[in-house]
């Protein structure tokens, strides 16, 4: 059974396992594909959307979507890494998706600092970059457990740009998996602003588990504020937030999403491919 919500700028929807968020993500990508092959995608590096990946891979390997034509910029990339490293948002990537679909991959692009220059100008250069390929039309997002977006953590500026980021203790801990067996965790990482995330046509969130579940009932439902960065994304025109019922456990309106997108699906608006 599927659960939602829409206001004027926020549709949120309540899947009952990770497998159909992954499943619905990846179909709505599918859907802008069909109508724009030459589409620009903001993605996301994270445990999330991997499943949603993999449900991409399978689609091309079947010829039901093809990325020959599409641009992609990734939201955030470590300060101080090699792109070779695994643990580097570049090689994961390439590993979970890029080198999996049938996309020109000097289109893919990271806020990548090469060795030698000043990761200060990385920011100012990611933000020409993405208004010359015409703006991202579709951004996907993760939420971390405490509400950041990209590696934007909470006190970010609401109006911030990409730029260089001081990661929490909270986050590297969450992360410091991927760095068991590659070296020295990077401390810093250059990441879209709030600002450059707002900037996407149509943002969609994806979030699983019942340890996310606070940060999503912020995100939606609390104030927006600095304090949970996520919470900015009340102010888009656009947004799809797809959960499972785990996720959505902290939500207090969740009666009225399901009601509201059982009205959307009676008079068949949006959401076709959940």
């Amino acid at each position: 059974m599927v659960r939602g919500r829409c206001t004027a700028d926020m549709d949120v929807i309540v899947l009952k396992k990770s497998s159909a968020v992954a499943a619905c993500g990846a179909g709505l990508i599918q859907q802008l594909l069909q109508t724009k092959p030459a589409a620009v995608l903001g993605l996301a590096t994270g445990n999330t959307p991997l499943a949603m990946y993999q449900c991409l891979i399978t689609a091309c390997d079947n010829g039901d979507v093809s990325f020959r034509d599409v641009t992609t910029f990734n939201l955030d990339e470590y300060v101080g890494i090699d792109a070779g490293n695994p643990a580097s948002y570049r090689s994961t990537m390439k590993r979970e998706l890029f080198d999996r679909i049938d996309i020109d991959q000097a289109r893919t692009y990271l806020p990548e600092s090469d060795a030698g220059v000043d990761p200060s100008a990385t920011g100012p250069a990611y933000e020409e970059a993405i208004l010359a390929a015409g703006g991202i039309d579709l951004q996907v997002l993760g939420i971390g457990r405490n509400g950041h977006i990209g590696f934007n953590e909470p006190t970010s500026s609401l109006g911030s740009r990409t730029r260089i980021k001081t990661l929490t203790q909270q986050t590297l801990q969450s992360n410091s998996q991927y760095f068991a067996d590659s070296g020295t965790q990077p401390q810093v990482a250059v990441t879209m602003g709030i600002a450059t995330i707002l900037d996407a046509r149509h943002i969609l969130l994806l979030a699983t588990g019942v340890e996310k579940a606070q940060a999503v009932r912020d995100a939606i439902e609390g104030p927006v504020t600095a304090m949970c960065p996520a919470s900015a994304l009340q102010l888009h025109r656009k947004v799809t937030v797809l959960l499972d019922d785990e996720a959505a456990s902290c939500l207090a309106m969740r009666d009225y999403y399901d009601w509201v997108h059982r009205q959307k699906q009676r008079f068949g608006k949006e959401f076709t491919a959940c």
